[in-house]
């Protein structure tokens, strides 16, 4: 078919032309009259008026079905290269029916290609001069010169794609929610158009221009990830044993868990050339081209066998404070409970005194000892100075595969099969998001580079950690919510919903694969119910059921794990301080609750930390279990609570 046409932003390729395409279309014009007078044995001088428009009519005629004849007969790539002479410029026709195509404005690159980059990347290239063919998608036509200046031994084929629909939109691709228990449909991908990979010749280099509009949402743009998917899908398409290279031209980085870092050849510039590990590129294009159907199906197989087991891990961190130091331990266990031998790695900074070291070691996590990064758009002291130290999960390449997890989650049933995923595959959160609270990652000090790269210019839409990480993987695979399935009441919820949450609570044996507690930690609590009670703007985080599940995993730790868990007594002095102002107030709301009124609680409350910075600040060194109790409580009033 068609290559691509240059559109109105790449004129500048053409006006140095414009005398000789000039000349071109008149010997053109001359050329079809010449055609004519042979075609019909008469010449065509004619010195009347209406002798002139007859041979007008006849002419146009001819032209009009030659150029329908092309279009009809278009193959599904163009051969920019003739067989008769490599170095001729396409004719009027054949032009004409490639230019006529009006461009896409999502599919322009207003890129200036520089072609002195190029010619270094393809001096990588040491099997050049035996290429058979050079895909070039995206390419204008001067460009497409170029390249068969620069590697002019191979034919040349200007990959024609169609454009994707205007209706479909990221939001499409990446819905905030879709049916995944399929009860009143089965959630479906829109399809995008593919590219009709040519049989021969064989393609060994396949170079796409990409479009990056840095004023717009260049990461979020579906003509950049089309070309992308369609770049990888002709590679992956290979049959033979021989390497293929794919070379993306773009001033904005690839998709870096689709084309890796760790397949990088060179980069120089805008030129970005991989060497693709075929077989996971393949792995990857059988997924759903956005999570808009489930990459994992809900009843996902359990009896995973790997052959690098020793390879994977679960993996966690521990930075700036104590408080998820119980929560580790019940996670390690949970993980073992649920039957998987994969290695547990813990990343914790300096903060984190011996003694806890020790007890997450007797839990069975491996200790990483890291130096925190701190979030550049963050406050001194916040919540979140340092949370971008999570990053350095992808230093751990003593691994292929991590699955991360939160510290205040259970593993209620074996998920090592999320092993067999790229990366990232994680749950849906809201909007195009997915959430980073069970993750699949792979360790590559590259992409960690990558990360640390764009620190101080990418924005994340919740000033944390899973607002950057989404900024960076865009493209990621959706699994079921029953695998990071959160202990939260939305506002609207139906009665008929909530019971159905609180069955999969306690569900025994389970049904959910991992549950994940919001709001007040169950360890942080007394342990006869949920503290979550106690604060109206935490209710929605409250389930006694959830957190008797909680406590089960923790009374099957062996006893010298469980002292990891104690309150100190201040801790415990506070929570009964609540229960006694709910009984005064004579709130009865299922349980006794208090009511704090304090907006800066709030604040902090939206990244569900503000109740343990709290228990941070009223702590001593004193310790004693978390059973019901009433010490003296302290002279606490909401307006003594620290400062957030």
């Amino acid at each position: 078919m068609r290559s691509a046409s240059p559109g109105p932003i790449e004129a500048r390729h053409r006006l140095s032309s414009f005398n000789e395409e000039t000349n071109k279309r008149r010997f053109q014009r001359n050329k079809y009259f010449k055609d004519v007078e042979k075609a019909l044995h008469v010449p065509i001088q004619c010195r009347n008026l209406n002798c002139k428009r007859s041979t007008l009519k006849v002419v146009l005629v001819i032209i009009l079905l030659g150029s329908l004849l092309t279009l009809f007969r278009s193959p599904a790539v163009h051969i920019a290269d003739h067989p008769s002479n490599s170095a001729s410029r396409p004719s009027f026709v054949d032009r004409w029916v490639r230019e006529s195509a009006t461009g896409d404005r999502r599919y322009l690159s207003t890129l200036d290609v520089n072609w002195d980059q190029i010619s270094n990347v393809a001096e990588k290239l040491i099997d050049r001069n035996e290429y058979q063919g050079i895909g070039l998608l995206n390419f204008n036509n001067s460009e497409i010169d170029n390249w068969k200046q620069l590697i002019p031994d191979a034919e040349h084929i200007a990959l024609h794609l169609d454009h994707v629909s205007d209706s479909i939109t990221w939001e499409s691709l990446y819905p905030e929610w879709i049916d995944e228990e399929e009860e009143f449909e089965v959630p479906t991908c829109p399809s995008l158009p593919k590219i009709q990979i040519p049989g021969k010749p064989r393609i060994d280099l396949i170079a796409v221009k990409l479009p990056c509009n840095k004023f717009g949402r260049w990461s979020r743009d579906v003509a950049r990830l089309h070309l992308q998917l369609e770049a990888a899908r002709i590679a992956a398409s290979s049959k033979g044993l021989h390497p293929v290279h794919v070379l993306l031209v773009t001033n904005c980085f690839p998709i870096p868990n689709l084309f890796t870092c760790k397949d990088i050849v060179v980069r120089e510039g805008n030129a970005w050339l991989y060497k693709p590990n075929l077989n996971r590129l393949r792995e990857k294009l059988q997924l759903p081209v956005g999570s808009c159907e489930l990459a994992v199906p809900l009843k996902a197989k359990e009896n995973f066998y790997s052959e690098r087991a020793h390879r994977e891990a679960y993996a966690t961190i521990l930075h700036s404070a104590h408080m998820y130091v119980c929560g580790a331990i019940a996670a390690a266990q949970s993980i073992r409970m649920a039957g998987s031998t994969r290695d547990l790695v813990i990343l914790v900074d300096e903060t984190i005194s011996e003694y806890y070291r020790g007890g997450l070691e007797a839990a069975g996590w491996k200790i990483h000892t890291i130096q925190r990064i701190r979030n550049p758009k963050a406050e001194r002291d916040a919540y979140n100075e340092w949370n971008y130290s999570k990053f350095r999960l992808w230093q751990l390449t003593n691994y292929d595969k991590i699955i991360f997890i939160d510290a205040d989650l259970l593993i209620m049933r074996n998920i090592d099969f999320l092993f067999e995923m790229p990366e990232i595959t994680a749950t849906g959160n809201n909007a195009t998001l997915f959430n980073s609270g069970v993750m699949v990652v792979e360790p590559s000090n590259c992409t960690f580079q990558l990360l640390m790269d764009h620190i101080n210019e990418i924005e994340s839409y919740n000033g944390g950690d899973q607002g950057y990480l989404n900024e960076i993987f865009t493209w990621w695979h959706r699994i079921p919510k029953h695998m990071n399935f959160l202990k939260h009441f939305w506002e609207g919820d139906e009665e008929e919903k909530k019971q159905m949450k609180i069955r999969l609570f306690g569900a025994n044996p389970p049904i959910l694969y991992v549950l994940h507690y919001l709001g007040n930690k169950p360890w942080l609590c007394f342990r006869d119910y949920d503290c979550n009670w106690n604060v109206d703007i935490l209710q929605e985080f409250a389930s006694d059921v959830a957190h008797k599940t909680w406590w089960k995993v923790h009374d099957a730790m062996p006893e010298g794990l469980q002292k990891f868990c104690l309150l100190r007594s201040k801790q415990k002095a506070a929570l009964e301080w609540d229960r006694r102002q709910a009984e005064k107030a004579n709130y009865t709301d299922g349980h006794w609750k208090i009511k704090i009124k304090d907006k800066r609680l709030k604040t902090c409350f939206e990244d569900f930390c503000f109740w343990e910075s709290m228990l941070w600040h009223w702590g001593e060194k004193n310790w004693t279990d978390n059973s019901t109790a009433t010490p003296a409580p302290p002279a606490i009033t909401t307006a003594s609570l620290p400062s957030l």
